[in-house]
């Protein structure tokens, strides 16, 4: 009765945790440099303000360990009680902070105004979340589609399936229908929600936006000329019992292969929305 408990718990805790079967390292705990020009700068201020920060942090720990163990009370030292307030000390320790925060939000300032910068974009697409998946609008372009979980990982992940989700590849980070997107190409990104908040992340593009209903966010990313792959995100704003189950999937193809992607799906849509002619009635012979 007990192994069998615990092989349902581990089961179910395989079931729930998207985790479990992603890329895993020690290079997982620093952010990724991505595949755009935008991401590496972000990266390359993220380190920035990290070293900084580690300086900073020897810096005042070395002190503080010096101190305490250069004057402690078992080496005679004695406490200077009457020295309350000193004006040079404190002068100092608010202008170094302050020419160290403003050293810092200069190349974080430059960062942000190019993230929202959207002007010379080629591509414009509407991107919807809802519970729980996506819809992606090309605008201008006559495409228009749902993306959501695969059926295969979500007929899987239902307790008592009897899958063996370790079989499924991309388990619970993978689509039905990717979103498709040519490399070299400034891409806009429209987006919005029909009933909660959602929000639009996918790591290697550095972008990152909440899907609010009644309100629309833009952002934008250019996928390097050779960086054509796939690339894997998730919702992650807590938007109801299946946040854990829309991944988001984007696929990165060369601008031919865009073209040529986009005027068949274009066309196949534009067909099956068409209206059905009626049949013709069949012609009946005169009798007489």
């Amino acid at each position: 009765m007990i192994r069998k408990a615990l092989v349902s718990l581990a089961a179910l805790a395989a079931t729930l945790s998207p985790a479990a079967h992603a890329e895993s390292g020690w290079h997982l705990l620093n952010m990724t440099q991505g595949v755009t020009d935008i991401s590496r700068k972000i990266y390359s201020l993220h380190m920035l303000i990290f070293w900084v920060c580690v300086i900073i942090g020897i810096v005042v720990f070395g002190v503080m360990i010096y101190s305490l163990l250069k004057f402690r009370k078992s080496q005679g030292a004695v406490a200077d009680t009457t020295m309350v307030h000193n004006t040079k000390v404190e002068v100092v320790w608010t202008v170094i902070p302050v020419a160290i925060l403003v050293a810092m939000a200069v190349p974080a300032a430059n960062t942000l105004v190019q993230l929202e910068d959207t002007r010379n974009t080629e591509l414009t697409i509407k991107v919807t979340g809802y519970q729980w998946g996506w819809q992606y609008d090309y605008l201008d372009n006559g495409v228009v589609f749902f993306s959501r979980l695969t059926r295969e990982a979500d007929a899987a992940r239902r307790m008592g399936s009897g899958v063996d989700v370790t079989k499924i590849e991309h388990y619970l980070r993978d689509v039905d229908n990717p979103l498709i997107i040519p490399v070299d190409t400034k891409v806009r990104l429209l987006v919005t929600a029909t009933d909660v908040i959602h929000a639009w992340w996918v790591p290697e593009l550095a972008i990152k936006k909440d899907a609010i209903p009644g309100y629309v966010n833009e952002m934008w990313f250019k996928v390097d000329a050779d960086k054509a792959g796939t690339y894997r995100g998730q919702c992650v704003e807590l938007c109801g019992r299946d946040h854990g189950f829309m991944p988001i999937v984007t696929k990165a193809v060369s601008k031919e292969e865009f073209q040529t992607w986009l005027k068949t799906t274009a066309a196949a849509q534009k067909q099956a929305s068409a209206p059905q002619q009626p049949a013709a009635a069949p012609a009946v012979a005169n009798a007489g």
